[in-house]
């Protein structure tokens, strides 16, 4: 499969999705003969899918070795059922990946894994460290080698690095030194082990395979229900969770730090079908949507949402409203990431090919058009120019997002700020831009507040990329360009 330098849209896209599996063994000390780590990594990893779509891997622990299979594509393209089988143990993790710029080769698939003498690791991480270069720098000059630009090399550098003092002390040794965000599936020759940074910026829970015959960790809850496992509870920020046949022991590290999960999550990243941190992804998008009708009216004829992300706040818009929803905008569900664009005129052409309107639908109609956030441009208005040919008499166009004018620094793959549009023009500057009759975002306070309203008691988010102001420190920018040194 050839993939494209670029995404031809104009969408945020989130780095990518772990996967881990534990089978118990039983009394016999043998493990049941119905369930294999790998195929059911595999599953778990075809519903994490939509959080990268660059490579797929598995490593698997089968008592005396680590091995691994991993390689650029999709998972349905990496694995043969011969793969999954000869991927035979007990315990598994996975990663999908979406890369940034460059270091899209098989040298940053991951897991990754270490083979040292006190015992083998294999490390998959969705996340983005900021102190990646100092630590990189730190590794090298003690005779660290690196085989790969991600920043998941440091981890299990410094993981091996430790790894002597036991791999309890390892672990926290290495996550008290690394700063940003991070969700972690590490496998060791002593079972499974899954931690989450301190504020909760990335994703991660925990799930119970179907009789009790083991454990699960997942970057969303979707990919548990995907294997008939049973959802436990979300892995707290700055928690580490080590599961082994004793079941699952949890403790925390370093200091208490405030809750920090990141809020595109449930704007865009995630599947909705899952519950992340106590709050359904859908029901936060219904709410959402219904406080944009509230702060930005508008009469019109019909709401469309922007699939498959703007669906659920287009439907809460058009409740809220009181205007009927229809299914008018029609994306081609095979497009994924394998056109040939070399060129920024073809990419941006390539919405023409994603999306299409009902003519039927439109015709002569006033519509609100609903998605779920504005990032180049390039979507949002060639989408007009989709709906405008389909015979839409006018195009209001509503945002379940605030406008994007900070670069995310914790696993996000979003432009230099120069590129995003929020960030140096005006609202009504952006509608003249993308074509639409009207233009309007849901504001931040709006947003937090359809948030509490799902669930008030797990509060806190990163909203760095529309405020600016991020959980903790963050590079600056060199030339509009990032200077931080992840790969993730």
């Amino acid at each position: 499969m050839i993939q494209t330098e670029e995404n031809f849209d104009d969408k945020l896209h989130d780095e990518c999705g772990v996967y881990g599996v534990y089978i118990n063994k039983g009394e016999d000390g043998k493990l049941p003969k119905d369930l294999n780590p790998a195929a059911t990594c595999y599953f778990g990893l075809y519903s994490l899918q939509h959080r990268g779509q660059e490579s797929a891997g598995i490593a698997v622990y089968d008592g005396n070795e680590i091995k691994v299979k991993k390689d650029v594509g999709l998972v349905g393209d990496v694995f043969s059922q011969d793969d999954i089988k000869n991927l035979s143990g007990y315990a598994a993790v996975g990663h999908v990946r979406y890369s940034t710029a460059g270091g899209k080769g098989v040298e940053n698939a991951q897991p990754m894994v270490s083979q040292m003498k006190l015992g083998s690791v294999a490390v998959a991480h969705n996340g983005q460290l900021v102190n990646y270069e100092q630590l990189r720098e730190m590794l090298e000059e003690t005779g660290s080698t690196f085989n790969s630009s991600s920043d998941t090399e440091v981890i299990v550098k410094l993981i091996a690095k430790s790894y002597k003092k036991g791999l309890e002390r390892a672990l926290t040794d290495t996550i008290q030194m690394i700063k940003g965000s991070f969700a972690l599936c590490v496998l060791t020759e002593n079972g499974l082990v899954g931690a989450r940074d301190p504020n909760g910026i990335r994703p991660l829970c925990l799930g119970k395979l179907d009789g009790g015959k083991g454990w699960i960790l997942s970057s969303e809850s979707c990919a548990i229900d995907a294997v008939n496992g049973t959802f436990v509870r979300d892995i707290l920020p700055g928690e580490i969770v080590i599961i082994n046949d004793d079941g699952v022991l949890s403790f925390e590290f370093g200091e208490k730090t405030s809750k920090r999960s990141c809020i595109f999550e449930y704007v865009y990243f995630a599947r909705p079908d899952t519950v992340m941190d106590g709050i359904s992804v859908e029901e936060a998008r219904h709410r959402m949507g219904a406080t944009l009708a509230k702060e930005s009216p508008v009469k019109a004829d019909i709401v469309v949402g922007v699939p498959d992300s703007g669906l659920g706040a287009a439907i809460g818009y058009s409740r809220a409203a009181g205007i009927p929803y229809s299914n008018a905008i029609v994306k081609n569900k095979y497009i994924g990431r394998t056109f040939i664009a070399p060129t920024q005129k073809e990419r941006e052409n390539m919405v023409y090919v994603k999306l299409n309107a009902l003519k039927s639908e439109l015709d002569g109609k006033s519509v609100v058009v609903i998605d779920d956030s504005i990032v180049r441009g390039t979507t949002s208005r060639r989408l007009i120019q989709i709906l405008r040919r389909a015979g839409a008499k006018e195009v209001h166009f509503r945002v379940s997002s605030p406008p994007v004018k900070f670069p995310c620094y914790f696993g996000i793959d979003t432009p230099s700020r120069a590129e995003l549009i929020s960030s140096a023009h005006d609202v009504d500057e952006i509608r003249k831009e993308i074509g639409a009759d009207s233009l309007a975002f849901i504001s931040v306070e709006g947003m937090l507040e359809a948030l509490r309203s799902c669930n008030p008691e797990n509060f806190g988010y990163c909203k760095g990329c529309f405020t600016g102001e991020y959980p903790m420190s963050v590079p600056g920018e060199l030339n509009g360009k990032k200077i931080s040194g992840n790969d993730n």
